[in-house]
């Protein structure tokens, strides 16, 4: 076969050696040379053809275009521009396959257009930060490998589909398997039914190899995931203002099947922020609105526990401040996608194909690359300024509170955290005084306040209210009868007038 044409650009002076390195280092390499050509302006003999014109060529030439930009932005030509932004402008006109490493410099120091050629690249194609020689051939590697992979070219075994060293079908609960076929005939139309052996279902989900459970296999329906893959909970934090700083008020690791793991930290979201119940004007129910969607809060975190790198030492966080949510993926948009493109719809070029099947299936995820256009339309529907995204050593997508709700949320806290009081009410407690309704069973309030988490909510809203005296149950001598529901006290009602009156 063909040999892939790579052409490397940057500013000669400043990457001379970083150029060779990556030139020899290319051609060596076992893997690397079997499928790259790579290409450095040095190489070109002197001849009468201007040397940008020449440059210009064998961009036209290459199949994939290496720009690596630093600190200088170059010698520029009659209209102000240098080799490296030509060259970059004619690989992206011609469509070519785009690889940008960037040097971590001080901004302050970078040469003005230098910073606008980069910001330009930003816009268009996802790139990769280094600090030396080294980091840039590293980073260079995985580039091409990825590369190679998604043209076929290469056939190893993707994370998701490869087996879990030592695990065996003992380590899969066919509960975790019953419940998600459960869930996937109601949401999707699966075929089997929760009877059929656990080999069967995991089969038809090409979750088996050999009669053994694959890494997708355990992290879905694994009894102890992180038994296997100790990065992969999730870790939720509140912080009162604007930065990652101590004290931290609340701070949660959460475990489990990759199903547990979204429910677990949307549900620690959705009991940190405001909810606003409203009447009854256009329908029975008075509705339940959180300040921020929460189909905007499940969307940033199911993409990040479905997409992220899962051979990373790093762990998805989930972080509320005081004026947004961040969560962080320890992984890197396909190189199909940019920033821009996530903001409209897009194929859908999952990181992890096993993992996200069966979370699809369960209506976690949708396949139509519209997840991304439907969190910020949520967002703006809900008055909040648009999500904002960004690619680095994570990747990281940003929700933005309202500044109003925010100030007063801050408000509640700093009261609560400064007065001195004989009792203080948790949120979680306020949010269920505000929508409990005469007399409503556990699952009844559950669905209300959108949680899913059965565990958490009964420790945190029931046992917490019941504890301070908000509610009671109608049936306090059955405290498990299936009939239980549960009431405002006369303590309660007096909270639910205090909080109504804020």
């Amino acid at each position: 076969m063909n040999r892939l044409k790579i052409f490397i650009s940057s500013v000669q002076s400043e990457f001379a050696s970083e150029r060779q390195m990556l030139f020899e280092y290319i051609s060596t390499d076992a893997l690397l040379g079997r499928f790259f050509e790579p290409f450095i302006f040095e190489m070109l003999p002197a001849k009468d053809v201007s040397a940008s014109m020449a440059y210009l060529e064998q961009v036209q030439r290459c199949d994939v275009y290496i720009g690596i930009f630093g600190r200088d932005y170059g010698s520029e030509n009659s209209k102000g521009l240098s080799p490296t932004e030509l060259e970059f402008d004619r690989a992206s006109e011609l469509h070519k396959i785009r690889l940008i490493f960037i040097l971590n410099y001080p901004e302050h120091l970078r040469h003005p257009k230098e910073k606008r050629l980069i910001q330009k690249a930003e816009n268009v194609v996802v790139r990769k930060k280094f600090n030396d020689a080294y980091e840039l051939k590293t980073a260079v590697y995985v580039a091409l490998v990825n590369l190679l992979e998604e043209k076929e070219l290469i056939r190893t075994a993707p994370f998701d589909a490869s087996l879990c060293k030592d695990a065996s079908m003992d380590d899969i609960d066919t509960e975790r398997i019953r419940w998600f076929v459960h869930t996937g005939q109601r949401k999707r139309g699966f075929p089997l039914s929760p009877d059929e052996e656990s080999e069967k279902i995991l089969t038809h989900l090409n979750l088996l190899k050999n009669g053994k459970p694959t890494n997708a296999a355990i992290l879905l329906f694994g009894k102890q995931p992180q038994r296997f893959f100790i990065t992969s909970e999730v870790r939720c934090a509140l912080f009162y203002g604007y930065e990652v700083e101590k004290p931290i008020p609340s701070y949660q690791v959460y475990k489990g099947d990759v199903f547990q793991l979204v429910d677990q930290a949307v549900d620690f979201v959705m009991t940190k922020i405001d909810v606003f119940v409203g009447d009854r004007s256009q329908s029975v129910d008075a509705p339940v609105i959180y300040e921020i969607p929460r189909s905007a809060i499940t969307e940033a975190i199911v993409n990040a526990v479905a997409h992220r790198d899962y051979t990373s030492n790093g762990s998805v966080q989930v972080m509320l401040f005081r004026n947004r949510l961040e969560v962080w993926n320890p992984g890197q948009l396909p190189f199909q996608l940019t920033i821009e493109k996530l903001r409209e719809a897009h194929g859908s070029f999952p990181a992890n194909p096993l993992l996200a099947e069966p979370m699809y299936l369960a209506g976690y995820i949708e396949r139509m690359g519209t997840g991304i256009p439907d969190m910020i339309k949520a967002c703006q529907q809900a008055g909040l300024k648009e999500p904002e995204f960004a690619q680095n050593e994570t990747f990281t997508s940003i929700i933005w509170r309202k500044e109003q709700v925010t100030e007063q949320a801050t408000e509640q806290v700093t009261q609560q955290v400064t007065q001195q009081v004989t009792q203080q009410v948790t949120q979680q407690v306020k949010n269920l005084v505000l929508i409990i309704e005469d007399e409503m069973t556990r699952d009844e309030l559950q669905e209300k306040l959108q949680l899913k988490d059965r565990e958490n909510f009964r420790k945190l809203y029931i046992l917490e209210a019941l504890e301070n005296g908000f509610i009671e149950m109608t049936k306090p001598d059955k405290p498990t009868s299936p009939e239980q529901k549960y009431r405002l006290t006369e303590k309660g009602r007096q909270l639910l007038i205090q909080l109504k009156q804020k």
